[in-house]
């Protein structure tokens, strides 16, 4: 792993953390053949004045600067980490593992009972580091219909849950 510091986002990070989200928007977006919109760093903005917003933190390459970034979101006393994304050129390094070993953490110390997190179900990727993270506790299943006339078939992913197939 290269050599990283997770510390509290400050407010000089904020074009960084601004161009993580960008990339979170736009693979995001990939994921399901859709557009990140015009401006997809403005998600961010939106994020900083949430109310349920408890921290973010940062992922500093010694010398690279910010290269991941985690938030924690509480809603009494449960907690959701998002966002978290790690600058692509850095994933599969174990800067992610950090990012939630930190946030998991915050949450301890919060006295949180339960933490989560919704990734993409396309997002083989994530799915698998999650749960190697030990996020392994499957709390929900959001279902969609995609009403669009041609519904995206963009490497769809098949999911087998009690029975049943899904797209993902």
């Amino acid at each position: 792993m290269t050599d990283v510091v997770v510390r509290p986002y400050r407010p000089r990070d904020h074009a960084e953390g601004r161009a993580l989200w960008v990339e979170l928007a736009e693979r995001r977006s990939g994921l399901y053949g859709q557009s990140a919109g015009p401006d997809p760093g403005a998600g961010f903005e939106d994020y900083l004045t949430r109310l349920d917003l408890s921290g973010i933190w940062v992922a500093e390459g010694s010398s690279e600067g910010v290269i991941g970034l985690v938030g924690l979101l509480m809603q009494g006393t449960s907690g959701e980490v998002e966002p978290i994304v790690v600058a692509a050129r850095h994933r599969g390094s174990g800067i992610g593992a950090a990012l939630l070993k930190h946030v998991t953490g915050e949450a301890k110390k919060r006295s949180l009972t339960r933490l989560t997190i919704r990734p993409e179900s396309r997002n083989v990727e994530a799915l698998k580091s999650l749960h190697a993270a030990g996020f392994d506790l499957l709390s929900a299943v959001e279902l969609s219909l995609d009403l669009r006339p041609a519904p995206s078939t963009v490497d769809d992913v098949e999911i087998e849950l009690h029975g049943l197939r899904f797209r993902g």
